[in-house]
């Protein structure tokens, strides 16, 4: 039964990878994967370069279900004398899901400009695209049928299933627009809004071959707000609503950051901690630690979906590791160039 079960949530992850109404990968930790969120989000942190990783390990209480990693990379730069900024940068998406290991492979360039609105404060508005490759497949010869059952299983039975081939390329591209800007005594606070069209190419999502088979527009909404407690706390609540298809996904949270050093602008480690939920779908807590350019973070997905009673409440195990650096650290003045930051 066990095995069957494997192979009957294999099927469902095939079935739905060619599906006209196959759905984006997405993390819980939303916050470490900009990019993905919006290409106007690249270059909003305050330093000249980042780098962020996630790895997501999810549903393997029911089966050998998904595993999937982000990597993005940016490089912010100054456009002349102006107080405009633009950012070059790269997203890479690997996800690997059930028993044919149908794999997706993304590698997408972006750039976004950003316009200063203003000479007396941080206040930017983005424009960031991004558009690259995608890559498909699977391996047919893990892939069992319900051909290869007549009176018990047989390998070497035919599976009745005739792709076109077992991998296939398409493009990809996106749209998105930001605005972010700090308030409040000497521009403590911080907040972003933005949106994004993804999929502008409606990439095709067949081994089939079948043209009418793609993925769906997507919409995402983006907003984040970084409010400070005091020099050595501060609270950061962030939300994304997409629509893609016929499905909507809402998540939003916050953390509650503390430095614990002595200094505010040179902290050893900043311990931050919370939670976000996924609408009808999971509770995620997440712990994080900065130590000074690199951070840490861990979360885990706890399903109160329809699923819950199958996944034991079960969900994803996610890690991230980021790093948030300048080129010229010793430089003392660094911190009072207006730049686009969160």
């Amino acid at each position: 039964m066990k095995n069957l079960l494997r192979k009957a949530v294999t099927a469902f992850a095939l079935a739905a990878s060619m599906s006209t109404q196959a759905q984006d990968l997405h993390f819980s930790q939303f916050f470490e994967a900009p990019l993905l969120r919006n290409p106007s989000l690249a270059g909003i942190f305050t330093g000249d370069i980042r780098v962020q990783g996630v790895y997501r390990d999810q549903w393997n209480s029911v089966t050998k279900a998904y595993r999937t990693g982000s990597l993005n990379a940016e490089y912010k730069m100054p456009v002349g004398n102006t107080n405009d900024f633009i950012t070059a940068g790269i997203q890479t998406l690997f996800d690997k899901a059930g028993t044919v290991g149908l794999t997706t492979t993304q590698v997408l360039p972006a750039l976004n400009y950003h316009k200063s609105l203003s000479n007396d404060k941080v206040e930017f508005l983005s424009l960031g695209f991004m558009g690259g490759l995608i890559h498909k497949s699977i391996d047919v010869t893990k892939m069992t049928t319900n051909n290869q059952y007549q009176g018990g299983y047989s390998s070497t039975a035919s599976t009745g299933e005739t792709f076109a081939m077992p991998n296939f390329n398409d493009w990809d591209a996106s749209v998105g627009m930001s605005y972010n800007t700090t308030f409040g005594m000497d521009g403590m606070n911080s907040l972003f809004i933005g949106a994004a069209l993804h999929h502008l190419t409606k990439p095709k999502n067949s081994f089939y071959r079948d043209a009418t088979t793609e993925l769906n527009k997507k919409m995402v909404f983006s907003a984040g707000v970084k409010w400070r407690v005091n020099d050595y706390s501060y609270f950061t609540l962030q939300a994304d609503h997409s629509k893609q298809g016929n499905v909507k996904e809402t998540i939003a949270g916050g953390l509650y950051s503390l430095n614990t050093g002595s200094f505010v602008d040179d902290a050893p480690y900043v311990l931050h901690f919370g939670g976000f939920y996924r609408l009808n779908d999971a509770f995620i807590p997440v712990v994080k630690i900065d130590m000074r350019s690199i951070s840490l973070a861990l979360s885990y997905d706890v399903n109160v979906s329809q699923l819950k009673t199958a996944s034991q409440g079960r969900g994803g195990f996610e890690l991230s590791l980021s790093y948030i650096g300048f080129f010229d650290r010793n430089d003392a003045s660094r911190d009072q160039v207006m730049c686009p930051r969160f």
